[in-house]
């Protein structure tokens, strides 16, 4: 809907996102309150608002700004309330009044055209006069740019975005490099750019339009985890899926890109594999250090390992098995090894060992892992601090690099880093430039559950490469055994049924025929986990999106059920998300900027930066007035999102199999009753039933548990560190 007003009043203006909230009134005396990004709107000024009519559950109805149009004040009355707003630095009340009283109707036009003239004004000098041009322009430039950003089609939110990136001359250089976009503005993909291109007069065959749309094509296999593709395969899928032109002339421009080095090409297996030249230099180069790592370090002969071992085994009241006994002694005397394993085959009971000879022995050591859930849990099982690798390395958010790097390394003579089937090569090759020469690093995490969120397939790359020292640890020990759930995932992992006999109180199989069954029992067990006040022990997974047993709609039941709204609850709209207090929610992405605050009773506040993807907690608080949602976490710590954030927040009463990698919950519900073939396979039951401590409950049938043990054929993940491994073995 279109609504022109003359804006009354600014009440709430964020400076940084230009989220604001205004109050309007029409030709017919009808008042509003408007809200959005509109960082330039000011007092008095005439507006053509298109939007949509929302309900705030507060402060009523409000319309919800998506664009704009505005020309200034035309009567002398709008003019003064405008220039009376403080919109223009130099200039207050009785300012404007003067410069009313003095030009009348021609005051905008004298500040604009013929600003000298202001200097007849009692109280305006030189030095005065240059603060109120400046404001001016700067304010009436930013408009400008806002609504020529609109013109190219991008949203407020966007254009305020580029705006803050590319400063005031951001319309031309939009214009004249559209695709800039895509690898400077975060959620500018392809497309976009690609329109904003064509209205701008770019031919889509141009050599230009079709460069870019490759590496676009590249840059989303590597948000689907690949750090390459095949040559044909990008072929194939930058003309069909991106560019719509024919495969001739887009294989005949990626071989330009490859003769003049805008793209990496390497030879995988006899396939021509093509990369973007940082994805290349990430594996190529991690695959250098690694090795290199391996060869600095020195055996440690300085004391009876094996004694040590025995001294540990009846300290902790427990004897190891042979492949455990071998990745201590691997770890402490070789220096660089990978320890895997799936669960209840004694991978803690290792670190422990190791953390005790390590601290026993004088060696300086750090413990890390990818999240901050997967950080809390060693900590809790191992009596140890753990750190985030982010925080182990330091990062500066500011920067948005590492400060423990290559030129200032980690102060330890050994790195453990816990669920290393999280890290992508990003992380990887940043943690292998932190560690110095001589160094030790213990990789530990199951190399069977799904690999990283990012791209790359470190965990198993190595694994599969025979360069480090590999231990594999198959043997479920006694107390493992006992639970159903440890036994369960090595049967899924083995290719077997698990045991559905309904014998065993941890791991329960309710038969439900179709989806619609399904979605109701998961609201039902949900609901008696509420009722007993353990809402917060259950998680439900899915393994996808859409559907009616997927993350969206189970998410929409279940706050509907759980936490439904009520008067005495705020509530904000976002898109088609609500977000109530008392939510579940779960960060998307990493944040590395986000202010938190931890509060726990009897111990000092500590406050930090950095909320990382897969982080779960709850709304405490919305401030619907100024438009802050404010998260505890899990972990006890609190940050506030303000509106420009929201979209990094998502419901997480169900969350994707796939997110919850590196978590642990007390309960696990799947829904499984069929659904996409590269989304049920065994990789993904198997490690959803992981992520339970206590209890898991599947709600589906038989045939789809069947179908997804027998499908191996997940999809595939491009990936060459294990091709550069073996290079450096043969050059050794």
């Amino acid at each position: 809907m279109e609504v022109t007003g003359t804006i009354l009043n600014i009440k709430y203006r964020n400076d940084n996102n230009g989220w604001t909230v205004l109050s309007y009134e029409t030709a017919s005396g009808e008042t509003g309150v408007a809200v959005g990004i509109m960082p330039a709107l000011n007092i008095g000024e005439t507006v053509v608002f298109t939007g949509r009519e929302t309900e705030h559950p507060q402060y009523g109805p409000q319309l919800t700004v998506e664009s704009y149009r505005v020309s200034l004040p035309t009567t002398v009355d709008a003019m003064l309330a405008y220039l009376s707003s403080g919109f223009i630095r130099g200039i207050g009340k009785a300012t404007a009044r003067m410069i009313i009283d003095k030009f009348g109707q021609e005051s905008l036009d004298i500040i604009k055209n013929s600003p000298n003239e202001l200097l007849k004004i009692s109280g305006i000098g030189p030095k005065k006069l240059k603060t109120i041009v400046e404001s001016y322009n700067e304010k009436v430039g930013m408009q400008d740019v806002i609504i020529g950003m609109q013109q190219l089609g991008l949203s407020l939110n966007m254009a305020m975005k580029i705006y803050k990136l590319y400063g005031e001359n951001c319309v031309q250089i939009v214009r004249d490099n559209p695709y800039r976009l895509i690898d400077d503005v975060e959620n500018i993909g392809f497309k976009t750019a690609d329109k904003i291109a064509q209205e701008a007069g770019y031919e889509r065959e141009s050599t230009f339009r079709i460069r870019a749309g490759v590496k676009y094509a590249l840059s989303n296999a590597a948000s689907e985890g690949n750090t390459c593709l095949p040559f044909d395969l990008l072929v194939m899928y930058a003309s069909n899926n991106v560019l719509e032109l024919d495969t001739e002339t887009v294989s005949g421009i990626i071989e330009k890109m490859i003769v003049s080095g805008e793209l990496a090409e390497k030879q995988l297996d006899g396939v021509r594999h093509v990369f973007l030249k940082t994805m290349f230099y990430l594996e190529k180069h991690s695959a250098e250090m690694l090795c290199e790592l391996c060869r600095s370090i020195e055996n440690l002969r300085l004391f009876d390992i094996d004694d040590e071992i025995r001294r540990l085994e009846r300290k902790f009241g427990s004897n190891l098995a042979q492949a455990q006994r071998e990745a201590v002694r691997r770890s402490i005397l070789d220096g660089v090894l990978v320890i895997t394993g799936g669960p209840g085959t004694g991978k803690t009971t290792i670190l422990r060992f190791i953390i005790d000879i390590l601290a026993s022995q004088g060696i300086e050591f750090v413990l890390a892992a990818p999240t901050g859930r997967a950080a809390k849990r060693i900590t809790d099982t191992t009596d140890v601090e753990a750190k985030t690798i982010h925080r182990l390395l330091e990062y500066n958010a500011s920067c948005e690099e590492f400060s423990i790097n290559e030129d200032c390394p980690l102060e330890a003579d050994a790195v453990i880093i816990d669920e290393m089937s999280m890290v992508d090569i990003s992380l990887f090759h940043s943690l292998l430039k932190a560690i110095a020469p001589g160094t030790r690093l213990i990789m530990v995490g199951d190399v069977d559950q799904l690999p990283s969120v990012g791209p790359g397939n470190v965990l198993s790359d190595i694994v599969h490469a025979d360069i480090v020292p590999v231990i594999r640890l198959n043997e479920i020990f006694r107390q493992a055994g006992k639970s159903r759930i440890v036994t369960n995932a090595h049967l899924v992992n083995n290719g077997k049924m698990p045991v559905l006999d309904g014998d065993s109180d941890d791991f329960l199989f309710y038969r439900c025929n179709n989806q619609e069954v399904a979605l109701n029992s998961v609201l039902n067990v949900c609901a008696d986990y509420a009722y007993l006040g353990k809402s917060n022990e259950v998680q439900v997974l899915s393994p996808m999106k859409k559907n009616l047993i997927g993350v969206q709609n189970i998410n929409a039941r279940l706050q509907a059920e759980l936490n439904p709204p009520d008067p005495s609850k705020a509530e904000i709209a976002f898109g088609e998300t609500i977000f109530r207090e008392g939510d579940r929610v779960m960060q998307i992405k990493n944040n590395y900027n986000l202010e938190w605050v931890r509060s726990i009773a009897g111990k000092p506040s500590v406050e930090g930066t950095g909320v990382f993807n897969g982080d779960i907690g709850t709304v405490m608080s919305i401030d619907t007035d100024s438009r802050f949602i404010t998260v505890l976490f899990d972990d006890e710590r609190s940050a506030d999102y303000n509106a420009a954030q929201f979209d990094e927040l998502e419901l997480a009463y169900c969350i994707s199999v796939h997110k919850s990698q590196g978590s642990e919950f007390p309960c696990v519900v799947l829904p499984l009753v069929n659904g996409p073939r590269m989304l049920f396979n065994r990789n993904i039951l198997y490690t959803a039933i992981t992520r339970a401590k206590d209890r898991v409950i599947i709600l589906g049938t038989h045939e789809c548990l069947e179908f997804m043990i027998g499908n191996t054929n997940a999809r595939k993940r491009y990936s060459a560190l294990g091709y550069f491994l073996a290079e450096q073995r043969s050059d050794a």
